[in-house]
């Protein structure tokens, strides 16, 4: 059977198990075979009774099963794939700890007298909840149970709440360490912390958009988040300002103590010395030891003589929910970006400083790493399947040559090349929109990433040019600001079902997909930056 025959069935018995409601990584895995069956043993379908005569066959576990089982297996022995049991575990303790709440806490008592402070203060949450760890689901739940009570009950749009909760959690898809990222490299044997690096301008670019549409949108109708009650304990303007002062100095001074230290230990042993052909050691070298102590000096000095200790001890009352977060973040990403560890490392220091920052708090015990560990297992489990599903599916498509058929059917097309890169986008936010994002990355990313390696660079974008080894990194942020689409896109956004589990009865699915309908144009906005203007990715990679 010829291969696009065999993309058409391919594609209409996907969207019918999908619309049935079968799983996509078994769905992926049935269509797998008939894939494999359909172009090297069509026999089996017209004559079963030539069983154990053909390609698949007559030599079973050679040919094709053999290249499709050695696929599966390098893609599931892959280290890095250890990194997202462990996020996800990091993820499920800091959910069932006191830490995010706390943490909002903090951030509440910044911002409880700023118009839309509440709806600004669970983007800036999302936003370190996802460099914490980078799921999506546990995220909107969390923000669904701690956030979306406060603003109904301060009389917050409703539409204004649930598109702030769902658009938020959902950054995890863009900002690091985000699994989608990580699937993404180990797909396409891209360097993660390069996608890492890259992704950072956009992903704070969109929650930037996302909090200055909620200042624009509330100083334009003050109705949509009226302002709480004032409380007599509440400092004025001014004295909250000295407050954070305050606060910030204090973190400046203990973070800068421990570095400080750090450097001065490898100064005293001698590690940090000057080998040629070898790397200085990150924030380690002799020259920061004097660096980290002004530093230190400076915070010190400030808390003393303009802060004064008072406004320090209530500064310290009023925010030390956000020290705990910034920890977590500081070992996760310091690590990887310190050249201290890789990904996977990384992740297990993270779940090792969050437990030990647990039992400080007095919060640990056994049920809440035995939850943390269930949800762990059910969350990886589903990952693992759909990705052996899907990744069976994609290897027997590439067997039997459907991505080159498609990439010259594209490129037969005879489109310019944003023609060509608008179109794909059209196709990943359509699939977006009924599909996990596992399987979209492992069915259309193989097809579409060598198509867009042949285009001609320079007319990538209309602002800029990339260089070529940017090319695959520009392209796995291009499909994260994607997938970030599809976690609120109907009828099937994920983001949608995660708030809804937590809501109230009252608000249904309907009122939750019209709260996302102007969010939806905010991510839209960001992707259409990133199109046009790629160097973006680039500013930090240089």
């Amino acid at each position: 059977m010829d291969v696009g025959t065999i993309s058409l069935i391919l594609l209409i018995a996907l969207m019918l198990l999908l619309a049935i409601g079968m799983p996509l990584g078994f769905a992926s895995a049935i269509l797998a075979v008939a894939v494999l069956v359909m172009k090297f043993e069509p026999a089996l379908l017209t004559a079963p009774w030539t069983f154990g005569e053909g390609m698949l066959t007559g030599r079973f576990g050679s040919g094709p099963l053999n290249i499709l089982a050695q696929k599966i297996y390098g893609l599931l022995t892959d280290y890095v794939l250890i990194s997202i049991p462990l996020f996800i575990f990091m993820a499920a303790l800091l959910e069932r700890s006191g830490i995010a709440k706390d943490m909002y806490s903090s951030l509440n008592v910044w911002m409880n007298r700023t118009r839309g402070g509440i709806a600004i203060v669970t983007s800036i949450m999302a936003v370190i909840m996802a460099a914490m760890s980078g799921i999506i689901g546990g995220e909107v739940v969390l923000l669904g149970l701690i956030a979306l009570p406060q603003m109904l009950r301060l009389g917050y749009d409703r539409n204004l709440a649930i598109g702030t909760i769902c658009a938020s959690g959902s950054l995890g898809t863009m900002i690091p360490p985000s699994i989608v990222l990580i699937i993404y490299g180990l797909i396409t044997e891209t360097s993660i912390k390069a996608l890492f690096t890259a992704a950072f301008l956009p992903g704070f670019m969109l929650a930037s958009f996302i909090i200055i549409y909620i200042i624009v949108r509330t100083q334009a109708n003050p109705a949509l988040a009226p302002l709480p009650e004032a409380s007599p304990d509440d400092p004025p303007p001014g004295e909250k300002g000295m407050l954070f002062g305050a606060f910030l100095a204090i973190l400046v001074a203990g973070f800068g103590t421990a570095l400080f230290l750090r450097a001065l230990f490898f100064t005293v042993t001698g590690q940090n010395a000057v080998v040629e052909g070898v790397d200085a050691i990150v924030l380690g070298t002799p020259g920061h030891v004097v660096t980290f102590g002004i530093v230190v000096a400076v915070a010190l000095a400030l808390l003393f003589l303009v802060f004064k200790p008072h406004r320090a001890k209530r500064g310290w009352s009023m925010g030390k929910g956000l020290v705990a977060p910034i920890v977590v973040i500081g070992v996760v990403l310091g690590s990887i970006y310190g050249g201290i560890s890789g990904i996977t490392e990384a992740a297990g220091m993270g779940v090792v400083a969050v437990f030990l920052i647990a039992v400080f708090r007095g919060e640990a015990n056994v049920e809440l790493v035995w939850d943390s560990m269930m949800r762990t297992l059910k969350s990886t489990g589903t990952i693992i399947w759909v990705t052996i599903g899907a990744a069976t599916l994609a290897g027997a498509y590439t067997i039997a040559g459907g991505p080159t058929y498609v990439a010259n059917l594209i490129v037969s097309a005879d489109l310019p090349t944003m023609g060509i890169l608008l179109t794909m986008m059209v196709i990943l936010l359509f699939m977006g929109a009924f599909m996990d994002w596992v399987g979209i990355v492992l069915l259309i990313i193989p097809v579409f990433l060598p198509i867009v390696q042949r285009l001609p660079i320079e007319e990538i974008g209309l602002l800029g040019t990339l260089e070529p080894s940017q090319l695959s990194i520009w392209f796995g942020v291009l499909f994260c600001m994607n997938m970030q689409v599809s976690f609120l896109s109907p009828p099937f956004g994920p983001a949608a079902f995660y708030l809804k589990s937590v809501a109230p009865p009252e608000i249904s699915l309907t009122d939750i997909f019209r709260g996302f309908l102007p969010f939806i144009g905010i991510q839209l906005l960001a992707l259409s930056i990133l199109l046009i203007y790629p160097p973006i990715i680039a500013i930090l990679l240089d």
